[in-house]
């Protein structure tokens, strides 16, 4: 059995697994603003579990240290250079493994696809915005510790990151509204010409197969895919190939699945 823990901004989802990957059991708590409240919570929550696990995976969002188990920035959420695996080790009594988020949900959406791609853009719209580029169905080590959120455009007029006008709380900051409650056609185009404004970027970098698009605000794709695409193909250069852009099969789960299938590998 695996125990995957899925840190977010806003919530935290906690589940456990077979070796299947079929999730068994599974809860949620808001993440809190401290690190000291969260190890506290996720005692309380990690108590209701009570099948025994071998293997705890632990998605973190922003920065780690994967080999000393630490998270070193956490993006959205106050907290730096705290000792994920050393803590939570404490609180399962089990072997801790800590990964960044983005690139556990794009492993997770990878083993989803029959072939897996050569080559994986997945990006994570919920909070804040991160990126996982799965190469051969592995984290690609090369990009692991990338942060596309993070990538500097000018926008109105000034330099930005994208994340803080292209994710979930820049929609809410900008249209007052969640993207569950945003159903025009006109907002979305807005909204989705933002999100093609960092993904052309990146296709043009990485090249990649197939493009999946997960989060909260990936969960409501059918509402702008169609729109994302045209703005994409607008914005790219000829010269740069526009693939395929889906939606996560499990756009909120996505994280989960990538943890079981790092343990999968970390077992074999």
């Amino acid at each position: 059995m695996i125990l995957a823990i899925d840190i977010g901004g806003t919530k935290t989802l906690v589940s456990l697994a077979d070796e299947n990957r079929k999730v068994l059991q599974s809860e949620k708590f808001p993440t809190p603003k401290t690190y000291k409240q969260f190890i506290s919570e996720l005692s309380k929550v990690v108590a209701n579990f009570s099948t025994k696990y071998s293997l705890v995976v632990v998605a973190a969002p922003g920065k780690i240290d994967r080999n000393a188990g630490k998270g070193i920035i956490f993006g959205n959420l106050a907290w730096k250079n705290v000792p994920l695996a050393k803590d939570i080790s404490v609180v399962t009594k089990s072997t801790v493994l800590v990964e960044n988020d983005a690139n556990l949900a794009g492993l997770g959406e990878a083993h989803n696809l029959r072939p897996v791609p050569h080559k994986i853009l997945y990006i994570t719209i919920s909070t804040g915005i991160g990126v996982g580029i799965i190469t051969d169905g592995v984290i690609d080590p090369d990009f692991a510790d990338s942060e596309a959120g993070k990538m500097l455009f000018v926008y109105e007029g000034k330099l930005a990151e994208w994340e803080s006008f292209a994710s979930g709380r820049a929609i809410v900051a900008r249209y007052g509204k969640m993207a569950a409650e945003i159903n025009d056609a006109k907002t979305w185009d807005d909204i989705t010409k933002n999100f093609a404004i960092g993904i052309v970027d990146l296709l043009s970098i990485l090249n990649p197969d197939i493009v999946i698009i997960g989060g909260s605000v990936g969960s409501h794709f059918k509402k702008y895919g169609h729109l994302l695409e045209k703005n994409v193909s607008k914005m790219a250069s000829k010269m740069v190939a526009v693939p395929p852009i889906v939606q996560a099969k499990y756009p909120e789960e996505a994280v989960i699945h990538g943890c079981l299938e790092l343990a999968r590998n970390y077992n074999n």
